[in-house]
């Protein structure tokens, strides 16, 4: 078992005053980050563009996952307030693409698929040509909940399949490999036109082969978007880290995953759900720029690319494992 952090796995330094006042924005509104909550080690890259993935329904979560650092225990009261306060921080910060995922909400009836849909929709009405994508926990497989989410229309459904059938009852204890594959199935289902997106981490234990079956089954039940990414260990009561897999393997993998007919395949060691999403919207979301003239499809482009761009930074080496911001 190799704990020893390789040199590839370097990240880049934050730009205090971008990250500063992306933070200010989210503590006023008392808004959530799985950037902060799972301790992303892109929050620095990210939140120097002004960009960040919404948390809704607090920040402590209902399950126990082996791999994530998002605290459990008892949910919090629902914030009414929310998915307004969700939609007026995105315009603030001039959003064209806004992830929105949540920790999982077993307590409640609805399971938080509510405050999702009230959320996308509160999203649409701030900003009508927004590309809304949701990471949700997977409802129990609950049909009338699941449509709950799909009924508002968000452009992207993502749901993480996280590793590979063998592992799942380690890695995800409360989640379901056929539960999860179900639930990528279904969305297709009620609603042909969203895209959905699923993403895994490597580094448990999982054998090319296995990886392989995964991306096979995700492409059988329609899935549109793969990531993916290193497992990095939270704290040492998270699950360890068995292999730091080499940069060419997730290359390997992203060539087998447009060699199988994904959309779009992300795979990096620091690739995360909701990382680089706004490349997904630029290679599928065709439809949205349809709907402008010649002047408003260039000016949602420039403002598109302006949020992907990439902040000019030295990097560092890492000194410390982070977890991987994904959702049971």
């Amino acid at each position: 078992m190799n704990q020893r952090l390789p040199e590839w796995l370097t990240i880049r330094l934050p730009r205090p005053d971008t990250v500063k006042e992306v933070e200010q924005m989210m503590r006023a509104k008392s808004l959530h980050t799985v950037c902060e909550s799972a301790r992303c080690p892109n929050l620095p890259e990210c939140w120097s563009k002004k960009t960040a993935t919404f948390m809704i329904l607090g920040d402590t979560c209902t399950r126990s996952c082996g791999f994530c650092a998002i605290k459990v225990g008892k949910g919090l009261t629902v914030n009414p307030h929310e998915p307004e306060d969700v939609a007026k921080v995105a315009a603030d910060l001039g959003l064209k693409h806004i992830v929105v995922t949540s920790v999982a909400r077993d307590d409640l009836a609805d399971e938080g698929s509510i405050q999702f849909a009230k959320t996308i929709e509160a999203l649409h009405r701030m900003n009508p040509l927004c590309i809304v994508e949701v990471l949700t926990p997977d409802f129990k497989g609950k049909r009338d909940l699941i449509k709950n989410v799909t009924d508002a229309k968000p452009e992207i459904y993502n749901h993480n399949i996280e590793t590979v059938e063998r592992l799942h009852t380690i890695v995800r204890p409360q989640a379901k490999y056929d539960r999860t594959m179900d639930l990528l199935a279904l969305v297709k289902e009620l609603d042909p036109g969203i895209y959905t997106k699923s993403g895994l981490m490597l580094g448990l234990g999982e054998t090319q082969e296995e990886v392989i079956s995964v991306l096979k089954d995700l492409r059988a039940v329609g899935v549109d978007a793969v990531t993916i990414g290193q497992y990095l260990r939270p704290t040492m009561r998270h699950l360890p880290v068995v292999e730091y897999i080499h940069p060419n393997e997730f290359k390997e993998y992203e060539k087998i995953g447009e060699d199988l007919g994904f959309a779009f395949v992300a795979s990096g060691p620091f690739i995360r759900s909701s990382y680089n999403a706004i490349e997904f919207s630029k290679k599928v979301m065709g439809d949205r720029l349809a709907q402008l003239d010649d002047e408003e499809r260039a000016k949602w482009l420039g403002d598109l690319e302006a949020q992907a761009e990439k902040p000019e930074a030295p990097k560092s080496n890492v000194k410390f494992e982070n977890s991987v911001p994904s959702r049971v």
